[in-house]
């Protein structure tokens, strides 16, 4: 029958060897010296084999002290996690954040990754689509908070930073010197419209190279050198650069990122994730 491995006692022992004493590990574990010793003992005993050389002064991990403090490691982190996630108080329940797919990336993995953290018990429904329906799910009363793309934001959204909108191609790639000018776009990308507007301004033919629903499939296609796209900079990729194209190109309008959130959507883990925004998008435009 498996053996079970004392948490309490490997709590210890990893606080042993990264404080590097029994002293200083009973005073952050709040235990006395002895009792800090004697799980260590107990430890050792049910492994039959040392984990700590008590020939000199200090302490000093043995190869399978070695060996075990990585377990170690692993195992109190997702017992940690586990209590966390089980146990944290407060709330429960779901955001519904809503998003367009191109300004998905750089930022927000990385506010989910930390609301996540602080809201181990709220559920967030992640909606990728485009800022007309987006607005509209909105007041459907179908998302509790949304990011858009917009020249002008409605008076109630709250701008969180404004970017510019630049035409994108593949690293090296020479489509953008084609004319007609071939371009790739999703059905309902609210940058459409103002790049051909802009070209025809400019008085340079074009053509609706790729015309799709899908985000990946305008991707693989610039990236393949096929068409250009108008893109804000904080949403470039690794397959996707700004052309340098020395005026060849019209300038492109910015664009405002907006934060509407629902009327009588409330709560601290909506509060939180709102504030997760602001500092994200307010750290970007100090950055520009």
């Amino acid at each position: 029958m498996p053996r079970n491995l004392d948490l309490t006692a490997m709590r210890s022992f990893v606080t042993v060897a990264e404080t590097g004493g029994v002293t200083r590990a009973a005073q952050q574990l709040n235990l006395t010296q002895s009792a800090v010793s004697m799980q260590l003992k107990r430890l050792e005993e049910s492994l039959g084999l040392p984990l700590l050389d008590r020939a000199g002064r200090g302490v000093a991990l043995t190869s399978h002290g070695e060996q075990l403090l990585s377990y170690g490691r692993r195992m109190l982190a997702l017992n940690d996690e586990a209590l966390t996630r089980m146990m944290a108080p407060g709330y429960e329940g779901e955001i519904r954040f809503g998003v367009p797919s191109d300004i998905v990336y750089p930022h927000i993995p990385k506010v989910l990754k930390r609301f996540d953290r602080e809201f181990p018990r709220v559920k967030v429904h992640l909606i990728s689509s485009y800022t007309k329906r987006l607005k509209q799910m909105l007041a459907e009363g179908e998302a509790d908070v949304i990011l858009t793309t917009e020249s002008a934001p409605d008076p109630e959204a709250e701008v969180l930073t404004e970017q510019r909108l630049l035409w994108v191609g593949a690293p090296e790639g020479v489509a953008w010197k084609a004319r007609p000018l071939r371009l790739a776009f999703e059905q309902q990308c609210l940058f459409r419209p103002w790049a051909t507007r802009a070209l025809d301004e400019a008085g340079i033919p074009w053509e609706m190279a790729v015309e799709t629903a899908s985000t990946r499939t305008v991707e693989a296609s610039i990236s393949a050198d096929l068409a250009v796209h108008a893109l804000l900079e904080c949403a470039l990729t690794a397959y996707m650069v700004p052309i340098e194209h020395g005026g060849a190109l019209p300038e492109l309008p910015p664009s405002r990122i907006g934060l509407y959130r629902a009327p009588g959507a409330i709560g601290a883990p909506l509060d939180g994730m709102i504030s997760m925004l602001r500092l994200s998008y307010g750290d970007m435009a100090a950055v520009a």
